[in-house]
């Protein structure tokens, strides 16, 4: 990436790969699993396949937002050149999920008005969605730096994104993600007393139920259905990502690319330890964003 003035701060839960996050000059922020008593950085000291396997044993498995003195700290290293961005930094846009998830954002802003008084300029943006949702929202955020924009314009390319994509999960069962209270115990009852294959979507920012299907076949083709006509013949970024589901992933992702015509990439990944905390092993997600 060529120098720019505007730095893109994202955190752990973007799930973009290493590659993109190098292209792009992205700084990432990791959230911690907290596993066996001990608070370990996503994608860095724990895996996903780590916190799989123990939901898959019956451990706790918790997680929690970095703390407003480390998003401070990066800040500051990334105003003075301690974090390479590919030049000198004037401002940061801090690009982040969702609130409604997580107190990260929160935390951010609480950093961003502490480094003001140093006169390191940021913004935060709350994408309001997570996963590769955020990883497009990071990404076109970083190319309207790249392109020069002021922080205004990179934050606002951020927004214009995360605002455009549409999430959808399907996971076996709804019991992890009502653990961590990301959805009701109504909504989690209901998916456990009529043994249904729960699909879901996010809705401004919140994990909200779509439809109930009664086999993971079932589902997994209307997810599939719901994807091609979500796309249509748009010119379209997609992401698939499961936790502990590779064979499931690979397998729609090679549906997706024989019917998908407008798909200017198409990543597969697996989610990372944080957001797999959650939605447990199994899980399967479709992120589809616009292509600027």
């Amino acid at each position: 990436m060529s120098g720019t003035p505007v730095a893109v701060v994202t955190d752990s839960t973007a799930y973009l790969p290493s590659a993109l996050v190098a292209e792009h000059g992205l700084v990432v922020v990791p959230l911690a699993v907290v596993l066996g008593g001990r608070s370990l950085a996503d994608g860095v000291e724990v895996t996903s396949a780590e916190v799989a396997q123990a939901l898959l044993d019956g451990r706790s498995v918790t997680t929690s937002r970095p703390s407003p003195a480390q998003f401070a700290r990066t800040y500051r290293e990334v105003h003075e050149g301690a974090v390479a961005v590919g030049g000198s930094v004037t401002a940061i846009v801090s690009v982040h999920l969702s609130g409604e998830l997580s107190g990260t954002v929160d935390a951010a802003r609480v950093a961003a008005q502490e480094v003001a008084l140093d006169g390191i300029a940021v913004e935060v943006v709350d994408t309001r969605t997570v996963g590769l949702g955020l990883g497009f929202a990071a990404v076109s955020a970083a190319r309207a730096a790249a392109e020069g924009g002021s922080a205004a314009d990179v934050a606002a390319a951020a927004l214009r994104t995360a605002y455009r994509t549409r999430t959808w999960l399907y996971v076996d069962t709804l019991e992890y993600l009502r653990r961590g209270g990301r959805v009701g115990p109504a909504a989690a009852m209901i998916g456990t007393a009529l043994a249904v294959k729960p699909l879901l979507h996010l809705v401004d920012g919140r994990i909200e139920p779509l439809d109930r299907v009664r086999t993971a076949s079932r589902a997994l083709a209307r997810l599939e259905e719901i994807v091609v006509a979500e796309a249509g013949s748009r010119r379209v970024d997609v992401g698939v990502q499961h936790l502990a589901a590779p064979e499931r992933a690979a397998e729609l992702a090679g549906r997706l690319r024989e019917r998908l015509v407008g798909v200017r990439q198409l990543i597969v990944g697996e989610l990372g330890a944080v957001v797999g905390a959650h939605v447990g092993p199994g899980m399967l997600g479709v992120v589809v964003a616009p292509a600027e």
